[in-house]
């Protein structure tokens, strides 16, 4: 097992210290700024064939998809995946269980955001009885081990837990009630996890005893401001990698060749066009 990794170089806020608000124009110009960075660290990672593994933990409703989406949606697909499991199929469930994780490894080149990762099993399943205590300390032992083989073999390893206040959270399931666009983020599960507050903030606690470790350290997001916690990930995220800007070839137009010229939209007269409401 890895070394435990006590302190922290990164100051930590205080309860009484709330995030400074941020207006919408400076969230926005903040966000764009960091978005261009990404884009840098997209074309460094292609060009150097860099492995990177990013995991998003924390509780539910806590902002971990808003910081996801952020991060993905002005780079390639091909490069930053998103990997968002379901729960095992029963097949999976008799696999090791780092097994159905492993066939999401990057490959040179790729940066892999998983959104839930191999601590659901220091996390839900430990609170909600998914796993047996044996699988459960096994898990505990391992996954610093685990974690090592992974950094050994050159890929970058960022673990961010998120955050949220207790009455935070609840705004938030409120909200996913009373509006019908975020209805479907709610599950049984969200509001089992309401009921058992404190036996996640135990599984947690357990969790970074055993895993936060110097070679593979937790990193701590105040998620209670969603537009806060999503800069100062994302800015965080972009330290913890030595990305460079690289030269890249200048992109021209040219000019369009008009050969074999003839009316290509009188030809898609007749087709089935959508109607055109807006």
């Amino acid at each position: 097992m890895g070394k435990k990794h006590k302190k922290s170089a990164e100051p930590k806020q205080a309860d009484s210290d709330k995030p400074q608000k941020l207006s919408r124009k400076a969230y926005e110009d903040e966000l764009e700024k960091l978005q261009g960075e990404l884009v840098k660290l997209q074309f460094w990672v292609r060009k150097t064939g860099a492995k990177v593994i990013i995991i998003f933990e924390g509780r539910d409703a806590a902002g971990k998809g808003g910081v996801i989406k952020r991060i993905t949606e002005r780079v390639s697909p091909r490069v930053f995946k998103v990997v968002a499991l379901p729960a095992p199929t029963e097949r999976e469930k008799t696999q090791l269980y780092m097994q159905r994780y492993l066939s999401h490894f990057p490959a040179a080149g790729e940066i892999i955001l998983f959104d839930r990762s191999w601590y659901n099993r220091l996390g839900v399943e430990r609170v909600m009885g998914f796993c047996t205590d044996h699988e459960y300390e096994r898990a505990v032992k391992m996954t610093p081990a685990f974690e090592r083989v992974i950094l050994e073999n050159d890929i970058i390893l960022v673990k961010y837990w998120f955050d949220v206040s207790m009455d935070e959270q609840q705004r938030r399931f409120q909200d996913r009630i009373d509006d019908e666009r975020k209805q479907w983020k709610l599950s049984p599960m969200d509001t089992e996890s309401f009921n058992r507050w404190y036996d996640y903030s135990r599984a947690r606690d357990a969790m970074f005893e055993a895993t936060d470790t110097e070679l593979s350290p937790w990193h701590v997001v105040p998620s209670d401001s969603k537009k806060n916690a999503r800069l100062n990930c994302i800015s965080h995220l972009l330290s913890q990698i030595p990305y460079k800007e690289l030269p890249r070839p200048k992109v021209k137009l040219g000019k369009r060749s008009l050969k074999n010229k003839y009316d290509d939209k009188t030809s898609l007269e007749g087709r089935n066009i959508i109607p055109q409401k807006y």
